[in-house]
């Protein structure tokens, strides 16, 4: 802090600005207790916050701009009184008009200096002690002279408000002319009060209008963001109630932007959700008429195998040629009936692998099938009959005799074909041997590709339910394999790759 002596017989300089030691006020941290609001009550409060810190950044050089207005204010209305102390000879000033003029200018001094002189227009009564001088330099002249200007003004102003009863000397020029100065010795305290009042006022105004502020962009983005945000998650807490319930599906909105994005998308899903729920249902209870038939089934089955038993004693040709084929078919049958309540145990029993020859296996199964069908299907098989496959025997006869069946159906889908061909090629590459199973059928519509192996889906004729593909991926599945539709320039061609198993 600057102190100096001002007395009446004072004739030399005013002396040099001094150097402030501004003190900024600390901000208090926000305190964050909105952990426990809700949407809505957060967005309203970081709003107003969010305005209030905006007003903050603009309060300090608002009252820098005060201050120095304030201090123009009285280094003017010095000037007007040095001018009237000229109208008297020798500038003798009468006291009552002295004292006037102080009161009027709020100032307890005034000297006016030139580039060739000083001179004291209003001396003091009595000493006074100066605890500061400030300097108001003119207009700056450039951009960064003008943001210099503004920090020294704004710690300046902090200066003023942290301070209490100083009396403080400010030099600045006079009117146009840059060469001449006036200096005034005033009490800091009514510049403090009237900065004060000042920064009150700022103060509430900046309350008022950041509560605005807060409530407009409070009803603004609630009714973007949080209303719709509301809606999508009670809508989601009612769907979870019941899945099953369709009529709890999300509405569309008919919104473009990203909330209509989220909710059509939930929607989607939703729709999802619910179909997969009941088809599931559906299967579980197709699963348990299944369950049921397949005990009378089974006693059925057994009772044409004891049948067909006796057919064995009768010495036709005919009859003895026929009758393995027939008992092979009712002991897979009866196999199948007994394991086929395992499909609700998710997937198929393990695969019993041994190394067999494929050429046979494809034909029984040709002949399962009733092929060839002379005049209308013929039945090419192109293997090796040296050619091994590492597989389980009954999964692989099922998944084959699910693509020849398929095959066929194709085939008879098209009215009039007499040159129906199924075609099985195989061949090993490297440690997997690779099954083609392919016809000269109406192919595979687009429509049924999306969802081939689907269940329930994937059927390409009317009354199909799709489960043949199901079932033939599944098993080859089972084995470490995969099948997948190939493209073929006609009919349709489906490619069965199984890898032997892993050499331990």
């Amino acid at each position: 802090m600057q102190r100096e002596t001002f007395n009446a017989n004072d004739k030399n300089d005013v002396g040099s600005k001094g150097a402030p030691s501004p003190v900024m006020a600390p901000w208090r941290a926000l305190a964050h207790f909105w952990e426990s609001r809700g949407l809505p009550t957060k967005l309203i409060l970081l709003t107003a916050v969010f305005v209030l810190i905006a007003e903050a950044l603009i309060f300090l050089p608002s009252i820098a701009s005060y201050r120095v207005t304030w201090l123009q204010e009285r280094l003017t209305a010095a000037q007007l009184a040095a001018l009237t102390s000229d109208a008297f000879p020798g500038g003798q000033i009468p006291s009552a008009l002295r004292a006037d003029l102080l009161r009027t200018a709020g100032v307890k001094a005034i000297a006016s200096r030139t580039a060739t002189e000083r001179r004291l227009v209003f001396p003091p009564e009595g000493d006074l002690t100066i605890d500061y001088v400030y300097y108001l330099p003119p207009e700056p002249n450039s951009f960064w002279e003008s943001i210099s200007t503004r920090i020294e003004q704004a710690k300046d102003a902090v200066t003023t408000l942290l301070s209490s009863g100083r009396t403080i000397r400010v030099i600045g020029h006079s009117g146009s002319d840059n060469n001449g100065l006036i200096e005034i010795v005033i009490p800091e305290a009514p510049l403090k009060a009237a900065m004060i009042r000042y920064g009150m006022n700022i103060l509430w105004l900046s309350i008022i209008l950041s509560l605005l502020t807060a409530i407009v962009v409070y009803f603004a983005l609630s009714r973007l963001f949080v209303k719709p945000l509301t809606q999508i998650t009670t809508n989601m807490l009612h769907f979870a109630e019941n899945p099953e319930d369709q009529s709890r599906i999300m509405p569309n909105t008919g919104r473009r932007d990203e909330i209509g994005v989220a909710e059509r998308e939930l929607a989607s899903m939703q729709r999802q959700l619910s179909s997969l729920l009941a088809q599931k249902n559906r299967l579980a209870q197709l699963g348990m008429a299944v369950s049921k038939i397949n005990h009378d089934l089974r006693n059925m089955l057994a009772n044409a195998q004891l049948i067909s038993d006796r057919l064995v004693a009768i010495p036709d040709p005919t009859v003895q040629r026929f009758v393995p084929k027939l008992i092979a078919s009712l002991d897979r049958a009866i196999q199948f009936c007994n394991s086929s309540l395992q499909f609700g145990g998710v997937s198929e029993a393990a695969p019993r692998r041994e190394l067999m020859p494929l050429q046979p296996l494809v034909y029984e199964v040709a002949d399962s099938q009733g092929l060839p069908r002379e005049g209308s299907i013929a039945f090419i098989a192109n293997i090796d009959p040296s050619l091994l496959i590492d597989a389980d025997h009954e999964h692989l006869f099922r998944a084959l005799s699910n693509l020849i069946r398929n095959a066929v159906q194709a085939i008879e889908s098209v009215d009039g074909k007499t040159d129906g061909e199924v075609r099985v090629d195989a061949h090993r590459e490297g440690r997997k041997v690779i099954v083609d199973v392919s016809d000269n059928g109406a192919g595979v519509p687009q429509k049924a590709r999306e969802n081939l192996f689907k269940a329930f889906q994937g059927s390409t004729k009317k009354g199909g339910t799709g489960l043949g593909l199901v079932i033939a991926a599944e098993l080859v599945q089972a084995h470490g394999g995969s099948l997948t539709l190939v493209d073929s320039s006609k009919g349709a061609r489906f490619r069965i790759e199984l890898p032997d198993r892993p050499v331990d």
